[in-house]
């Protein structure tokens, strides 16, 4: 049964609620992630309406932002004309303000030992945004605060826990000394206040309405894979996929594998038959575990298939979350009046991957066995032979294309966070790089503080206790050379450090790090001396040796971690020549270490881009094209100032001549059909990727934040990917193409980049608007 909410959003998608049999459970899909927290807001609001003293759950982290926000919006300006009439049309009673004091609020999960004080606790996160944010009455909810859960009197976390580690074993052991004794005893009180904690919530009729996300693992709750369907509240370990989603929170995978987390469990959220519960999921990247979720029997590996039993459970989905459901895909391509090139050559390609054929090879029986393929091959009125003939030809020229190289340009690479162009398209950069005629500028858009762990800030700082004391630095500062604003200096730290890299000297590198952070502490400090510089860096020590992961730094620490992933990007571009003449730190505002993000304005974020596009009138721009992502993220929102920037640019110069060129990493992958360019990649540009992303991103090396997808640094992500997708194109093309080509580049290939072409107006059509004052540009 649907509401009146979830009746007009249905209505508005053009899709069923439901196609069965495929989908084993409902779905409304919406355009964009704004979007996706203003359904949910409004669902949210008719639920409250109807059961104003129901039993709520609410998710905690990013997903949750436009939910948060919109759900404030509609509550703050309730009697204002615009929202009355934005409620109605959403399908809400306008006439009856929700009264949220009477619900009792549920916390969904915790990490074990969290302090509650701590900003990077779920119990600090639901506090504000929840109880403090939305009004909620303290009285009625059930919290989950590890500081007083199982300890003894006169004990805290840290006498239990020293190392932050508990060792589940000790459940089944008697422990061999007084510390591990107490602990098993405290592990037992936490399994019966678990125990409790699930009874209450039982009391009270069960949850009436939890909202939740999807984990890389199709974890909700953190019920992981593997999770028992019938499951109840309880303390428990978490499997790698959910610890690196985690890590950036908690301040790196080294924190996060130390975690454990109480959690309620399946059966917590299916007990009250009437509950509404929906899984909100945005993004491509979430694509294939929401797929695997909805159109799965009930089954362990995907822990969201237990809500099939709940009739009023969701999924609220963006398009590019939905873009692996196969009945609603099939669906938008039966009612098209045709189908575009783009569509013909995904079916075939995908035909040609699930076969395990070469495309050329490809039968009427391999296509009537595939329900898009059939539709395809009947709308575009052509037989098969024509059809597999066209795309072959159409991805041999594509990697033909690849291969070109333009002379006479300027390129502007964009990117959001220090190592996205290098683990985004680096072959591609380095074949333009070695044509002479052409011109490279590169900027990062963002800081990049959060990605830079205390514990690595220590070190680094440790290293440069010992070397301010040595007579080379003496010398250097006598001589002006720590400068903020000599560019030649600035230089000359690179090609230090470069000359250590190829000398393998860890002096020389050492001797180059050292001075840069020199240099950066006299800009950030505005300071001078060797005593002042010495006091400072004895404070700095002492701030990362006490200050606990993941907590948010102050403005001069988040400028100091940022100035190190710069540095790190210097060295980089160092590495073929480039000095800091050509690379630019934009340091966009939006950028601040909040949970929640702001989003890019027009005098903050914009302008900066806009001013950088004047100055190098680039006939190329390069830019991460994740335009719906994960979640409210970095990309996005780079991706909005850089569209922003571009229309006023337009504007203002007339010129719409500009080539973009989009590019995804280790976080999102085009599909062949998506891309226009495949970038061809040997085995020594791997060697050279890997060794570059490993001698310059010093503050990467331990994949501190690391993909759910590999445990290890990002470079080897990138190999892997590359690696994929050429396989994808040897089994499509025939391994001949590759292997007898008259191409020496063709025949070395063991890996491809894909990148996509774009006019202006393509690029448009893929950003969300930034806000009414960017419109009124």
């Amino acid at each position: 049964m649907t509401s009146k909410v979830e009746e007009l959003a249905i209505k508005h998608s053009k899709q069923k609620l439901i196609y069965r049999p495929s989908e084993k459970i409902g779905i409304i899909m919406v355009n964009s992630i704004p979007a996706l927290g203003r359904l949910t807001a409004l669902r949210f609001i008719e639920w409250v309406q109807n059961i104003p003293k129901g039993v709520i759950a609410l998710p905690t982290g990013k997903t949750p932002e436009y939910f948060i926000k919109e759900v404030n919006r509609f509550l703050h300006g309730w009697h204002r004309k615009d929202i009355q009439k934005e409620l109605d049309e959403g399908g809400v009673e306008p006439s009856k303000k929700p009264e949220l004091k009477g619900l009792h609020f549920v916390q969904i999960d915790e990490f074990y030992p969290a302090n509650p004080l701590h900003q990077n606790s779920f119990y600090y996160y639901v506090n504000k945004f929840y109880l403090g944010g939305l009004g909620l009455e303290p009285e009625r909810a059930l919290l989950i605060d590890c500081s007083r859960i199982g300890l003894p009197s006169n004990k805290n976390l840290g006498h239990i826990w020293p190392d932050d580690e508990v060792d589940l074993s000790l459940r089944n052991l008697t422990g061999n000394t007084k510390l591990e004794r107490m602990q098993k005893s405290v592990i037992e009180c936490i399994d019966q206040w678990c125990t409790e904690y699930e009874g209450r919530i039982r009391k009270l009729g069960g949850i009436g309405f939890f909202l939740g996300g999807i984990g890389p693992d199709g974890h909700i709750g953190f019920n992981v894979r593997g999770s028992d369907l019938y499951s109840t509240t309880r303390l428990t370990s978490i499997n790698y996929e959910t610890q690196a989603a985690a890590a950036t929170d908690l301040g790196g995978i080294e924190v996060a594998k130390k975690r454990l987390v109480i959690t309620i469990g399946l059966a917590t959220i299916t007990y009250n038959p009437d509950c509404t519960a929906i899984v909100m999921a945005a993004g491509e990247a979430k694509a294939q575990i929401v797929a695997e979720s909805i159109q799965s029997e009930r089954h362990v590996h995907y822990p969201a298939t237990v809500l099939q039993k709940l009739p009023n459970a969701r999924f609220y989905l963006t398009r590019g979350a939905a873009k692996f459901l196969t009945s609603r895909q099939n669906e938008a391509l039966t009612q098209s009046e045709s189908v575009t090139p783009e569509q013909i050559e995904k079916a075939v390609i995908d035909l040609a991957l699930e076969k395990h054929k070469k495309i050329e090879t490809l039968t009427y029986e391999d296509f009537t066995s595939n329900t898009a393929a059939r539709i395809i091959l009947k709308k575009c009125s052509e037989k098969v032979e024509v059809v597999t003939r066209k795309t072959a030809k159409r991805l041999k020229a594509k990697i033909e294309a690849g291969t070109e190289i333009l002379k006479g340009s300027v390129f502007l690479h964009t990117e959001p966070h220090h190592d996205d162009l290098m683990l985004g398209y680096l072959p591609f950069i380095v074949r333009h790089i070695r044509e002479h005629s052409n011109r490279h500028y590169f900027a990062t858009l963002t800081s990049g503080f959060t990605s830079v762990t205390n514990i690595f800030m220590l070190m680094q700082l440790k290293k440069l206790k010992i070397y301010i004391d040595t007579d080379d630095f003496v010398k250097l500062l006598g001589e002006g050379y720590f400068d903020p604003c000599n560019r030649v200096y600035r230089n000359r730290d690179v090609w230090q450090y470069l000359d250590g890299v190829a000398a393998n000297s860890r002096v020389m590198r050492d001797d180059g790090e050292s001075r840069r952070l020199v240099r950066n502490l006299f800009e950030i400090y505005d300071m001078k001396g060797i005593n002042i510089l010495k006091s400072r860096v004895d404070e700095l020590i002492n701030y990362f040796e006490t200050q606990y992961p993941g907590k948010k730094d102050t403005d001069y620490i988040q400028k100091l971690k940022g100035m190190c992933r710069e540095w790190e990007a210097d060295c980089l571009w160092g590495y073929f020549g480039w000095n800091s003449e050509s690379i630019y730190h934009l340091r966009l505002g939006f950028y601040q270490g909040e949970i929640f993000s702001e989003d890019p304005t027009i005098n903050r974020d914009v302008i900066p881009m806009l001013k950088l596009l004047k100055e190098i009138r680039p006939d190329i721009v390069t830019l991460a094209l994740d335009p719906e992502a994960s979640g409210p993220d970095t990309h996005y929102k780079v991706l909005q100032a850089i569209t922003g920037a571009f229309k006023i640019y337009e504007r203002d110069s007339g010129n719409r001549n500009p080539r973009i060129l989009g590019y995804r990493n280790v976080w999102y992958r085009f599909h062949p059909s998506e891309a226009e360019l495949f970038v061809p990649v040997s085995m020594g540009m791997f060697s050279l990727q890997h060794s570059a992303f490993m001698n310059t991103f010093i503050s990467q090396k331990a994949a501190s934040f690391p993909s759910y997808e590999h445990e290890g640094p990002f470079s080897e992500l990138a190999q892997k990917i590359q690696v994929e997708q050429y396989q994808m194109l040897k089994t499509c093309l025939g391994r001949k193409y590759f292997y007898e080509h008259p191409s020496a580049l063709i025949r070395a290939t063991r890996g491809l980049v894909f990148l996509k072409s774009l006019s202006l107006d393509e690029l448009y059509s893929h950003t969300r608007e930034l806000s009414r004052r960017t419109e009124n540009l």
